[in-house]
């Protein structure tokens, strides 16, 4: 799990809930996916200092980063929003990557800031139409994050509840494009894919066949549930069976894999609980020794 290395770990995203397993249970995971904004205050755009880390996040991630590798995967950098790039940020996750030596470092394909004087967040991943204009807002922030980082840089399928209409491409067309022109790799969500097939009615392999699997670096698994009408990315417990499923057909195909993440939001620890968790854990990496032995 080192930059250079090709080994496919299986690991977990951390939450709030998760220290204490964390270090109860490190040895049983090959990375540790942290969100780096939990670990600052950032108290915003033209603050000086704007970034002020938080000394506990900083004393434990000092503790169990000499131990196992910790991938970043951000939340707040907003990378498709039209009428910002925040630079400072994307700078301060550079900083992140380097300081923890990380593999590589991910956002989502999508926007939760607008406006470059007043700021709104609207607090969650708003997706994007894929649509020309929108690649060619995005080309040149990818290649901010090349020419500034040594490790590669991830975008995440995001999920959505509604479609644009009269797109240019369809999704894995635009992330295909994407990934050629830029060199971007993408971070391959299967819950959102199987929340997607679900609330829009399309056929997920059919998807995959058609997604370039050789840029995918990363997979996330997840738990989600139904509520009115929709099945939602809310991250609850393990992950459904057609979500196994999904991964078992991947993993082959995805020569470039380096990583699989089981995520869940930390009201659902109760849930899962420390047993819960390293189940998750131990049946992706059964998958994965299982499948790479197929290629």
């Amino acid at each position: 799990m080192s930059p250079g290395t090709r080994h496919a770990g299986v690991g977990a995203l951390l939450n709030p809930s998760m220290t204490e397993f964390v270090t109860r249970s490190l040895d049983r995971l090959d990375y540790l996916a942290v969100i780096p904004d939990r670990g600052w205050i950032d108290s915003g755009v033209g603050a000086s200092p704007r970034f002020r880390t938080l000394p506990a996040a900083k004393a434990f991630l000092d503790e169990v980063g000499p131990r196992v590798p910790i991938v970043l995967h951000s939340i707040g950098l907003s990378i498709c929003s039209a009428e910002l790039f925040d630079e400072s940020y994307a700078l301060k996750l550079i900083e992140c990557a380097e300081k923890r030596d990380s593999p590589w470092i991910s956002e989502h394909l999508s926007f939760s800031r607008v406006g470059a004087g007043h700021e709104i967040n609207a607090a969650i991943m708003v997706p994007v139409p894929y649509d020309r204009e929108v690649l060619e807002l995005l080309a040149p922030r990818v290649q901010f994050f090349k020419e500034r980082l040594n490790r590669p840089f991830l975008l995440e399928n995001n999920v959505y509840y509604f479609r644009y209409l009269d797109q240019d491409y369809s999704e894995e067309e635009f992330l295909n494009t994407l990934c050629a022109q830029t060199g971007c790799r993408v971070l391959l969500d299967l819950h959102n894919l199987y929340a997607n097939s679900v609330n829009h009615h399309f056929d997920a392999l059919d998807y995959l066949c058609k997604l370039d699997l050789s840029n995918v670096l990363e997979i996330h698994i997840a738990g989600g549930a139904p509520m009115m009408g929709f099945h939602t990315d809310s991250h609850t417990g393990p992950p459904p069976e057609p979500v196994w499923r999904l991964l078992e057909r991947v993993i082959p195909q995805a020569t470039n894999l380096r990583g699989v993440t089981f995520e869940f939001h930390e009201s659902s620890f109760g849930l899962l609980g420390d047993e819960g968790i390293l189940e998750q854990v131990e049946r992706a990496r059964d998958i994965v020794r299982r499948q790479i032995k197929t290629r």
